[in-house]
């Protein structure tokens, strides 16, 4: 991934924040088909000075499991909030009209060896800290042993665990750091009006690395 000294982040627990925050991740893989590309769910398993991993299942049907179990390359890409920026929000639009569109986003990629895992306890381990993960919210969550046991397992029979060590861990968030302070605070104000809430995030996210919390 490109990345420019004014967007890197090397903040292993701010990358992870964004993994937890968005778990739905592009899995792609280069195998013997060539290219495979599938949005999958993972659920980050990292400890303080252990192993980080990364955990999914995939359908049966699915053929990209099958690459994974060949020894295909892999590789995750986690986006974040993002957000179109028009150059209207610059002041140095005013100064010198010399500005152009651009776009404003937070993505994290992972790389590293991969195995498959159909042992239904690790799968059912899995199902659970998955629902877990995305019920939590909720006001009354629901949980994997919810659903009558004989049908959990008939679902089970139709997918296949994928673990995924984090080997390379890489970071993105381009949120106008690179522009001048009137500029910053221009893109800012502008994200600041859109009532859209993925607006106020990247707003949040703009106050927080480009402004340093200053707006």
């Amino acid at each position: 991934m490109y990345e420019p000294s004014h967007f890197k982040v090397e903040d292993r627990e701010a990358l992870y924040q964004v993994i937890r925050a968005n778990p739905l991740a592009t899995l792609v893989t280069a195998g013997e088909s060539g290219l495979l590309a599938n949005p999958v769910p993972f659920v980050l398993h990292a400890e303080p000075g252990g192993q980080a991993l990364l955990r999914a299942h995939l359908a049966r049907p699915n053929p990209q499991w099958r690459e994974v179990a060949a020894g295909a390359e892999i590789l995750l890409v986690f986006t974040g909030v993002e957000r179109y920026v028009t150059p209207a929000w610059y002041a140095s639009k005013r100064e010198h009209g010399k500005v152009v569109p651009t776009w404003n986003y937070v993505t994290v990629q992972v790389r590293g060896p991969a195995r498959i895992v159909e042992d239904p306890a690790w799968l059912r381990a899995h199902l659970d800290q998955l629902t877990r993960q995305q019920e939590a919210p909720r006001a009354e969550p629901w949980a994997v042993s919810d659903a009558p046991e004989p049908f959990v397992a008939a679902q089970m029979r139709g997918i296949v665990g994928i673990e995924i060590e984090i080997a390379s861990l890489i970071g993105k968030f381009k949120l106008s750091q690179n522009r001048q302070e009137a500029d910053k605070r221009g893109v800012f104000n502008g994200l600041s009006a859109d009532p859209e809430s993925e607006s106020q995030a990247m707003a949040s996210l703009v106050r927080a690395h480009a402004l340093g919390n200053t707006a």
